[in-house]
């Protein structure tokens, strides 16, 4: 009984195939030639950015091959699967009609997408950034990671990845902090008032030496006194270092505080904190 159950199951199988085998194969045949033609257009593609690297590495075409690809690849897909459907009697005019107004719908409920497509062609072609650079934009900050049609991954200082669609950073003051030259460094430094007049001088002295003999530092440092505050006074250091990644700066930073303290304190010139000084009037 079970095997002639099997049999009937096979027999019907069997039918469905020879009466459909055309439809099969063809189905076959265009995923083998689908996935010819994308393979066919990677190869095209890399040797492309290949040559593009060589040549320009900051063509704006490198950065479109990603996206121009997945539109390619989109099209050949499309345009197989409509002379397929064709070619087995379909209707595929009605049917691309059919899409036109499902587009329409589509496109007023997917315009974020669409945006964030367009977006990203024009933050690419405008060689805002690419992977690999350090972008601070709206709060946030960070190396960029990834670049999608959808969305570009920043990953942050504190090690988190964010993805931020394209269509809003096409909107935003995006600044790429890899392409910098230089970078400032502007101290303000709180002494006290009871400092003496050589104490002072001798403090933006040693600020003036900073500024001007410290390695790495650009010409046109400056120092001076910027401010008196209601406990202190504010001398000031505002110099520019040819240092330009950011951690490096960082450290570089740290390394001149450090030497002003040093310095400062060498001399005797006394750091000033918040404080309040109360007079107390004796009545005759």
């Amino acid at each position: 009984m079970n095997s002639a159950i099997f049999l009937k199951i096979f027999e019907e199988i069997g039918k469905f195939f020879i009466k459909h085998s055309p439809f099969i194969f063809g189905v076959i045949i265009n995923i083998v030639i689908i996935y010819g033609l994308c393979r066919a257009l990677d190869i095209f593609t890399n040797k492309i950015e290949l040559k593009l690297k060589q040549k320009n590495s900051d063509s704006p075409l490198l950065n479109l091959m990603p996206i121009l690809s997945k539109i390619v690849k989109s099209i050949i897909v499309f345009m197989l699967v409509a002379g397929f459907l064709q070619s087995f009697g379909y209707n595929v005019s009605s049917l691309i009609a059919g899409f036109g107004i499902t587009g329409l719908a589509v496109g007023f409920a997917a315009k974020e997408a669409i945006g964030n497509i367009f977006g990203s062609i024009g933050l690419l072609a405008d060689k805002v950034y690419k992977i690999g650079e350090y972008i601070s934009f709206n709060g946030y900050e960070g190396t960029v990671e990834k670049i999608n049609l959808r969305s570009t991954t920043i990953r942050t200082l504190t090690g988190f990845p964010v993805n931020i669609p394209n269509n809003i950073l096409a909107n935003e003051e995006i600044t790429n902090v890899s392409n910098v030259n230089k970078r400032c460094i502007d101290l303000s430094i709180d002494i006290e008032y009871g400092t003496s007049n050589e104490k002072i001088d001798k403090a933006l002295e040693i600020l003036k030496d900073i500024a001007v003999n410290y390695p790495k530092m650009a010409e046109g440092g400056l120092a001076f006194i910027d401010n008196l505050s209601p406990s202190s006074i504010v001398v000031r250091l505002f110099a520019q270092t040819e240092v330009t990644n950011y951690y490096q700066f960082l450290e570089y930073k740290g390394e001149i505080i450090k030497e002003i303290i040093h310095r400062f304190r060498a001399e005797e010139i006394n750091f000033a904190f918040p404080s309040t000084s109360v007079y107390i009037a004796k009545e005759e």
